[in-house]
């Protein structure tokens, strides 16, 4: 029997190879847009030599460069999923793509800081889009029981650009000049590229964009919206959450949960600022206090009537901004446990890279099991229901959280990959399930806004945890430095770095487990028809 929170079955699904292809094409577009969204924080130093912008009294105007990315991609998830649900998913998806490329162009044809900022918000408009209609896509062309794995692999590409993208501007800080020289000297290039470094994470960005854009043809009849129209653009409650989603974030940024993977230091003096932010956040919270009133009387709103209040949806919001606080402590503590416990090298920049590296590949470990973990979590949502995987997801998420809670100094690489897989693993099967049963939950013309809310909430997730990081951290330093005698605290360094680092992964698995009763609450399975049968 079909409950009321189940969606109409969708009538027209590609074959299995078609729906790879479609996976694909969707795949790239997100993995182009989320490696926009940390690359330039390892970019940043550079940059601000480059600009000539004064130290230390421009370093605030500077962070906008991150700060302006961030603020429009979150704004642009549920805009452009909503208007992916009004117009069609490819006539929304190739004017985002086209969005991210005029960004990227700008940004190699800025002159001073405001142009470069604006042109990072125009990347992010175009970047933050792409990510709800390709969830939206899977909603609209995958059936219930092949959703879980689709959903899963994206969001696993979507976390791997996220993780690759500091990475990968460091490499492009590194060597860049020296690929610069060498195309100038073989191909008569122009001197000037010569001295690039971050210019080449933009100039990549063309080509990107245009394939992007030109596989989307490819797909285009299965990136046209096979469920109903949305009605006509609710534009006075998009401003409005547009606007609450701006000041939140505001007031998230100026606490220090910018999601830079370098702007956490515990010794750093002056952090009453974390709690700088609480006037954005009355802002952002009256906001959307006002756009609930709001869209209560409009006979067709923003987000459709009733979709925050079917279990599923709500449920998988919630374990989604869970799920945010959990990934972003593993990506910010690993480096972080590197650069001051695990490295080596007889120069700062050997230590760095070296560092950089074994990051790198600890980080992977979460990836690809995350990947992994995506397919078993989307395969068994399609046999058993939502909250078997979800739960075992998080149960060994948890796991794996604790682990890393117990980490010494000289922890063996293997184990600290293993556990950072067996995270990843969990987070797969949870972020599988959950997006899933979101998707199912939402109705068919509502998929794009559904999609988007639910991004939007593991992003917030990150960014509070990361602000979180900050403040524990920085407390519990000047708490635990305050024990030691000024000459002694550089030996005393190590220890207390270790210690807070556990810490954190200790309160992120405590964090996480608070998913177990959201996710034991899931309804198990909605409509049938399409579904594999149960083994």
């Amino acid at each position: 029997m079909r409950t009321r929170e189940e969606p109409a079955a969708v009538a027209l699904h590609p074959p299995d190879g078609a729906s790879l292809w479609l996976l694909g094409v969707l795949a790239f577009g997100v993995f182009i847009a989320a490696d926009d969204l940390t690359v330039v924080s390892t970019m940043l130093p550079r940059m601000i030599v480059d600009f000539e912008i004064p130290i230390p009294s421009g370093l605030r105007d500077a962070s906008w460069i991150v700060s302006a990315y961030l603020i429009a991609y979150v704004v642009a998830m549920p805009l452009f999923g909503r208007l992916s649900d009004r117009y069609g998913r490819l006539r929304v998806y190739l004017a985002c793509l086209l969005l991210f490329l005029m960004g990227s162009v700008l940004v190699l044809t800025a002159r001073d800081l405001l142009t470069l900022i604006v042109a990072r918000a125009l990347q992010a408009l175009g970047g933050g889009g792409v990510v709800p209609i390709a969830l939206a896509t899977v909603g609209d062309r995958f059936p219930e029981g092949r959703r879980g794995p689709a959903v899963g692999a994206l969001a696993a590409v979507d976390t791997l650009g996220w993780i690759w993208g500091p990475l990968y501007g460091s490499l492009l800080i590194r060597y860049g000049p020296e690929v610069g020289r060498w195309l100038a000297a073989s191909f008569s290039m122009p001197a000037s590229i010569a001295g690039w470094s971050w210019q080449w994470q933009f100039v990549l960005n063309i080509p990107l964009s245009l394939l992007a854009m030109a596989l989307a043809g490819t797909v285009r009849a299965d990136l046209a919206s096979s469920g109903p129209e949305a009605p006509r653009m609710d534009w006075a409650g998009a401003a409005l959450l547009s606007g609450s989603l701006v000041a939140l974030h505001l007031g998230i940024l100026q606490g220090g949960g910018g999601l830079d993977p370098g702007s956490v230091d515990f010794s750093r003096s002056g952090q009453g600022e974390i709690w700088s932010g609480w006037p954005w956040l009355v802002v952002g919270s009256l906001g959307l206090g006002l756009l609930a009133r709001y869209e209560a009387r409009r006979a067709a709103p923003l987000i459709p009537a009733g979709l925050l209040r079917r279990r599923n949806f709500a449920l998988a919001v919630l374990i989604n901004f869970l799920i945010g606080i959990s990934l972003i402590t593993p990506m910010i503590q690993v480096p972080l446990f590197m650069n001051t416990l695990h490295a080596w090298g007889e120069t700062p920049e050997a230590w760095m890279g070296n560092a950089a590296l074994l990051s790198g590949w600890i980080l992977a470990g979460l990836t690809v099991a995350m990947a992994l973990g995506s397919l078993i979590g989307g395969w068994g949502s399609g046999r058993v229901g939502y909250r078997s995987p979800a739960l075992f997801g998080v149960l060994l998420a948890v796991l794996g959280l604790v682990g890393a809670g117990g980490w010494e100094i000289a922890e063996p690489l293997m184990r600290m990959a293993a556990h950072m897989g067996l995270v990843g693993l969990g987070l797969g099967m949870a972020t599988a399930a959950i997006g899933a049963a979101a998707l199912d939950a939402a109705p068919a013309e509502g998929r794009g806004i559904a999609s988007g809310l639910l991004l939007i909430l593991r992003l917030i997730g990150m960014s509070i945890g990361l602000a979180g990081i900050a403040a524990w951290g920085t407390e519990r330093f000047q708490a635990l430095a305050s024990g030691y005698p000024l000459e002694q605290l550089p030996e005393a360094l190590p220890g207390i770095t270790l210690t807070i680092i556990r810490e954190t992964f200790r309160l992120a698995a405590l964090s996480m487990a608070l998913s177990l009763p959201l996710a034991a609450w899931l309804r198990e399975t909605m409509a049938r028809p399409n579904c594999p049968p149960r083994s």
